[in-house]
């Protein structure tokens, strides 16, 4: 196992804490209990066996930054590597409207999960692949809107490339068509709902993405940004970061985000080894 499992934490993971961390306690609320540190807005919630500490007393200091092991990370696509959230909704909301479904319902229910089993879920007698290629054409053709997230292209070129890899509920075109259009790398191997039985929550996507590494999931950290595949990530016994780009903090953390930020913007390549790599974790002033 590498890397921070939980309150008790993994000797690989530190806290690093200043002076000047500490004069930011009015931006960084803290707590001190049972012996561990509280970190809201929540980089980390937690005090590893082994602390470095820098001119401060450990008890009531705001932490900033965290540091934290894996042999490989697994990114989603959307709401995670780029912003396709106007297309998504444009697409589903007239797939909706031609159905005579509540659009909005709709459109929060095709969020990070194949747009396969949403149509078979409104449309449980209707000829699924067809209407499935229809809402693939559609999503494919609109890219109006379709962007990189901030941090997404520097944090994918300071990975080696055989160390990550992107797990998305699209289709194999879909994603294809949305890497190439964001200037994103397009991995060498990849998973997509073409290459899988069970989407996410089902732990298959990341299990399958894992193996295709050469590592274990639990080894592995996932990027996520909504609670379908956060469930899917912590049902790998792989630990997950989870963005706030889709979903409400709320409800990243209710299921079971290990930690929240806002962007890739907010995660650093701080070193690579041939068995792990060592990722920086928070807002860089």
């Amino acid at each position: 196992m590498i890397g921070h499992r939980g309150v008790e934490g993994a000797d690989s993971v530190w806290f690093t804490i200043t002076d000047e961390m500490s004069k930011k306690r009015s931006d960084v609320e803290t707590d001190w209990f049972h012996g561990g540190f509280r970190h809201s807005p929540a980089l980390a919630y937690f005090l590893p066996r082994r602390c470095r500490q820098q001119g401060s007393h450990l008890r009531g200091v705001a932490v900033e930054m965290i540091e934290d092991n894996c042999a490989a990370v697994l990114f989603d696509l959307d709401g995670v590597l780029i912003n396709s959230t106007l297309a998504v909704a444009r697409v589903w909301r007239c797939w909706a409207l031609e159905h005579g479904f509540d659009p909005q319902e709709v459109v929060a229910r095709a969020h990070g999960r194949p747009s396969l089993a949403t149509v078979r879920e409104y449309l449980p007698n209707a000829d699924h692949e067809a209407e499935n290629r229809e809402v693939e054409r559609r999503e494919i053709e609109d890219l109006e809107g379709v962007v990189p997230l901030p941090g997404a292209l520097d944090l994918l070129a300071n990975l080696p490339h055989e160390r990550w890899t992107i797990v998305t509920s699209c289709t194999r075109p879909l994603a294809e068509v949305r890497i190439k259009a964001t200037g994103l790398p397009l991995p060498s191997k990849m998973i997509t709902s073409s290459d899988i039985i069970h989407g996410k929550p089902h732990p298959e996507p990341y299990l399958k993405a894992a193996s295709l590494l050469g590592f274990a999931a639990p080894d592995c950290v996932v990027l996520e940004d909504v609670p379908a595949g956060i469930r899917a990530g912590k049902a790998a016994s792989a630990r997950v970061i989870a963005f706030k780009t889709t979903a409400a903090e709320s409800a990243l953390r209710g299921a079971g985000a290990d930690w929240v930020l806002n962007n890739c913007s907010e995660i650093r390549v701080v070193s690579v080894s041939a068995k792990q790599l060592t990722l920086a974790l928070g807002r860089r002033e």
